[in-house]
């Protein structure tokens, strides 16, 4: 369905690389009917072409700002009801305390249909465009998924679980023929709904390594080949996750040896975590154009480690960010960005002042990081002519005057003085979703906080 045409004037803040955050004020982009960018003015001779001069404007003024959409590149949208909810618990009897039991509640679909509509509507307002989720096993919870995305315009990549072993037997596939034959079954659905794959698409997902049997591995290695769909998985999260592995796996050199043996390490796969991963990993993963989803949030809360996120740029490895609900305990990808700081900054205690990341790094990793993890650059991230329309507008309440406070604008406050980089910072360090005001993928307008008015 076409859309109406929309300029879009104020202050545009986007990363250019992961180092360099363009700040232009007093610019113009003009959208056109399919969602995407036709046009770019900025201050000076810039003009809009012809034909744009009636269209319908959404101006900004004061400390409100267009951003592009966050890309939330790991969240099991299945966990979302235990968010926060993580004891002193560590990856393995996390898994089977509180997430198995969860996850298999949702044969029931009424549950799923209440979980997966909140998760997508609290990722919405807070600025995610595009999210890599995991489902649960079962095939109608998992189409359901893929139908809520759509219906709510979130772009997404939805994923049927896969898993055969370690896990209770009522939540686990019979069969490395059953997985198989269920997987297909939700690519099948997808396609139905979005044959191109356009907005939603399918992704390969086996849970990690000891979750599926050397056979199932393989049987989804030959099934990305068939296909060439993305795949996620996870990675090194844990010490004793990697023991295991080892354990299961003996013929293998290395946890990334054994998806590469299963022909699952491609330029379409999003490996999670990745916090203790071997030097000999590391070049493996790049030499295979990998990608990794930082998730530092659930490294901290379940106690994984310190990924070391500097040391992976520096080697040349593609990153973006994971909320990683619920291991992490929140799904803002803005809170996630945060997270990234503090995260490096603990391991410049150890490794020195070069391991911390700066605000704009955290800010790329979130946007056009992600957008080279899920393959999508050339589509989001960012605003460039021809890309797509994925947008957020970001309001940081007026100019400190009085004593009383207005909840309503969250707990970010300006003073006057600050420039955009210094509110910029302000925003990513105590900013929230009441921040997030409006929210448009592919051109479509998704959210819109109550007051704002466009």
């Amino acid at each position: 369905m076409a859309l109406e045409r929309r300029k879009f004037v104020g202050t545009f803040i986007h990363s250019k690389s992961l180092t360099d955050l363009e700040i232009c004020e007093e610019a113009t982009i003009g959208v056109d009917e399919h969602g995407k960018i036709a046009y770019i003015t900025r201050p000076g001779p810039d003009k809009a072409p012809d034909g744009w001069d009636s269209v319908h404007t959404i101006k900004l003024e004061g400390n409100k700002f267009f951003f592009p959409g966050f890309i939330d590149t790991h969240i099991h949208a299945s966990q979302y009801p235990n968010a926060g909810v993580f004891g002193k618990s560590t990856l393995l009897d996390w898994l089977n305390t509180y997430t198995f039991p969860l996850e298999s509640s949702f044969s029931d679909t009424a549950i799923a249909s209440k979980v997966y509509n909140r998760v997508v509507a609290r990722t919405l307002s807070q600025g995610t465009t595009t999210a890599c989720y995991y489902a649960t096993t079962h095939v109608p919870a998992t189409n359901l998924l893929a139908d809520i995305c759509l219906k709510r315009g979130q772009r997404a990549f939805v994923g049927r679980v896969c898993m055969d072993r370690m896990s209770p037997e009522y939540y686990q596939d019979e069969s490395t023929e059953s997985a198989i034959a269920d997987t297909r079954s939700c690519i099948s659905h997808i396609r139905s709904i979005d044959p191109s794959f356009d907005l939603i698409s399918p992704v390969i997902t086996p849970r990690f390594a000891p979750s599926c049997h050397t056979a199932t591995l393989a049987a989804l290695g030959a099934l990305q080949k068939e296909t060439n769909l993305p795949v996620q998985t996870h990675i090194s999260e844990n010490t004793s996750e990697i023991a295991l592995v080892a354990e299961l796996f003996p013929e293998a050199d290395s946890y990334a040896h054994v998806y590469d043996t299963a022909g699952l390490l491609t330029p379409k796969t999003i490996l999670a975590h990745a916090v203790h991963l071997s030097p000999t990993e590391r070049q493996l993963i790049k030499s295979r154009d990998a990608k990794i989803s930082h998730c530092p949030a659930s490294n901290t809360a379940i106690t994984s480690g310190r990924a070391k996120v500097r040391e992976l740029l520096d080697e040349g490895l593609t990153i973006g960010l994971g909320t990683d609900v619920s291991g992490g305990h929140t799904s803002s990808m803005l809170s996630e960005a945060r997270e990234a700081l503090f995260v490096s900054r603990h391991v410049a205690m150890t490794d020195g002042d070069e391991a911390k990341l700066a605000v704009e790094e955290a800010l790329y990793l979130a946007t056009r990081g992600g957008a080279k993890v899920v393959g999508l650059e050339s589509k989001i991230g960012g605003f460039e002519m021809g890309m797509d329309w994925d947008a957020q507008v970001v309001g940081l309440g007026d100019t400190v005057g009085t004593d009383e406070i207005d909840q309503s604008e969250g707990l970010l406050e300006i003073f006057g003085k600050e420039t955009w980089e210094e509110k910029v910072a302000k925003w990513v360090y105590t900013g929230d979703d009441r921040n997030t005001l409006a929210v448009w993928v592919k051109g479509r307008l998704v959210h819109k906080r109550n007051g704002f008015t466009i």
